[in-house]
């Protein structure tokens, strides 16, 4: 019952293995793969790998450093061509409303983009009105942006969120906690303590399994991928001290629970 809610399946790492990657995830156990659009030609693609396998499912996401013209933030994502067209993009987005599972990434990013600050917000609020209106799910991406993020969706009238590797100090962890949203877990949680701290403090029923693949892998200097939320399951379940089929069974409810209620 493994699910990885967050990936880039369209990464050049996976370029010409993807079939194995998704043989190798089928054997694994996993029931679902959610792989994440950032821009224009990423969301495309996203949409076109959850057509071609069943597994895949898909959220498009409007990233804030490439709405900022500043291309992709990792080397091996497609880039932005020009002017990333917010309106345009949402438009796209909600014609596939019916094909996808929610919109991200998405959110504001301080570590690449020290000085515009006030557009990623104009931008990030301009995306969580148009969620809110096609009533589906955020995924957030809060790179040193952690406070802003929360204060921004606790204005917003949006209930189903999930943290995508979220950073923020024990006290934000709580605040988001109490409003409900999801924190999930990458696979990176087998040698970081902060991972282990959020999962530590927060209830099951708040956690997710992701590998943010093919980065945040498990083993220092290798690339990840989905399977590797098995990891994250041992490890949570280890922090828990449940069974690993208890942890499987509730975050494949808590998936269930977040993007298909």
């Amino acid at each position: 019952m493994l699910v990885d809610v967050h990936c880039h399946l369209d990464h050049v790492t996976f370029s010409g293995k993807l079939d194995a990657v998704i043989a190798n995830a089928r054997k694994a156990g996993m029931k679902a793969i959610v792989t994440s659009g950032v821009n224009t030609p990423t969301n495309r693609v996203a949409l076109e790998l959850s057509k071609k396998y069943d597994i895949v499912k898909c959220t498009l996401g409007l990233y804030p450093t490439d709405l900022l013209g500043m291309g992709a933030d990792e080397a091996g994502i497609a880039r932005q061509e020009g002017k990333f067209d917010i309106d345009a993009e949402c438009a796209f987005i909600k014609k596939h409303k019916d094909e996808i599972l929610g919109i991200g990434e998405v959110g504001l990013d301080y570590y690449w983009d020290k000085e515009r600050h006030a557009e990623q917000k104009k931008n990030f609020e301009k995306i969580l009105s148009f969620a809110e209106k096609l009533k589906k799910p955020v995924v957030i991406h809060s790179r040193q942006a952690e406070k802003d993020c929360i204060d921004m969706l606790e204005s917003s009238r949006l209930k189903r969120v999930d943290l995508h590797c979220f950073m923020g100090n024990k006290k934000l962890i709580k605040r988001a906690e109490d409003l409900g949203f999801f924190f999930s877990i990458p696979a990176l949680i087998v040698r970081l303590q902060h991972f282990q701290m959020l999962v530590e403090q927060v209830s099951l029923s708040h956690v997710l399994t992701e590998t943010d693949a093919p980065f945040l892998s498990p083993v220092q200097n290798e690339k990840s991928e989905p399977l590797h939320v098995q990891q994250t399951v041992k490890m949570i379940a280890k922090i828990k001290k449940l069974d690993e089929s208890e942890v499987e069974k509730n975050i494949f409810m808590n998936y269930q629970r977040l993007f298909l209620s």
